[in-house]
């Protein structure tokens, strides 16, 4: 009788171990898609080039488990205004001037709104074309997207089934995508003068930047009164512009300081370097600055 137990007993944990083992390998198998994201907000950020033409950018999907497909799976997307709600509740609560904003349709276009996983892939993607010029270096800006059942029998991870994906403005000179700064030194009605800059690219050759020693501020009025554009001609000659309600008076007769844009290399490194000559008003009150800015390209790229 007692062995008889045992051998019952032994029988049902094979069993089960069998059952056990039979999920196991169903959930390793199979292929559950996801939209690709890097984070809680399944945000994914395409860098943008200001080229003042149409940018191609990718929305890609990928679908786990142990082996590849053997058939091809396709998921649907469609616009969905929601993860970027939650986004800007979850980050700034009600302060909307906080708020990143949804690309306007203007802006883009999605030819296919679906993505194809082959069979025998990992991954499929869907082309995103984009018209960045014009947009505001001080916005971020979301499509909003969910991923829908297209295949029959397709299984979408409901923790990755949707994305938002940021586009980031960068040219030759500044990036949306860090906080880098320029190194300024030179002079301010004659006197040595340093700080840190930020640059905010605006278009392929022109950016933006707050005049002399002027304190950084984010609010849109702050800027409208302290910022000016520099704009770099094909001779790498810069022009200096008021960016709105600034007076700004560019001085050409200083070799040292001849509103020029170049790069230089040093042991190994290159840099960006600006050197400028202007006059700007404010409140009226006029400063004359004299001023290098130089950063690390490398720091550009990251």
């Amino acid at each position: 009788m007692k062995r008889s137990y045992i051998a019952m007993l032994a029988l049902c944990t094979v069993l089960s171990s069998c059952k056990d083992n039979e999920l196991f390998e169903k959930e390793m198998y199979k292929n559950e898609v996801a939209l690709i994201s890097s984070d809680y907000h399944n945000t994914f950020a395409e860098i943008v080039s200001l080229t003042g033409e149409e940018v191609i950018g990718y929305i890609a999907a990928s679908a786990g488990g142990t082996h590849a497909t053997g058939s091809n799976l396709v998921i649907g997307l469609e616009e969905d205004p929601e993860p970027l709600q939650n986004y800007n509740w979850a980050l700034f609560d009600a302060d909307e001037s906080l708020y990143a904003r949804a690309l306007s349709t203007d802006r883009y276009e999605i030819p296919e709104y679906k993505i194809q996983i082959n069979a025998g892939e990992r991954t499929g993607r869907t082309m995103v074309r984009l018209r960045p010029d014009g947009l505001s270096p001080d916005s971020t800006y979301f499509i909003g997207l969910k991923a829908t059942d297209l295949s029959s029998g397709v299984e979408i991870n409901p923790k990755k089934n949707t994305i938002l994906y940021q586009v980031i403005l960068k040219n030759d000179y500044a990036t949306q995508a860090n906080e880098n700064t320029y190194a300024m030194i030179g002079t301010a009605d004659g006197m040595p003068a340093a700080a840190n800059k930020r640059l905010f690219p605006l278009s392929r050759n022109s950016v933006r930047v707050i005049a002399g020693t002027e304190t950084f501020e984010s609010e849109v009025e702050d800027i409208s009164k302290t910022a000016i554009i520099l704009e770099v001609s094909d001779d790498n000659s810069v022009l200096i512009k008021p960016y709105k309600d600034i007076q700004v008076n560019q001085l050409d007769n200083d070799p040292t300081y001849p509103n020029l844009f170049r790069t230089e290399t040093i042991f190994g490194r290159t840099y960006n370097v600006f050197l400028l000559s202007y006059a700007y008003t404010i409140n009226g009150t006029t400063r004359v600055m004299k001023e290098e800015l130089r950063i690390e390209t490398h720091d550009l790229d990251n």
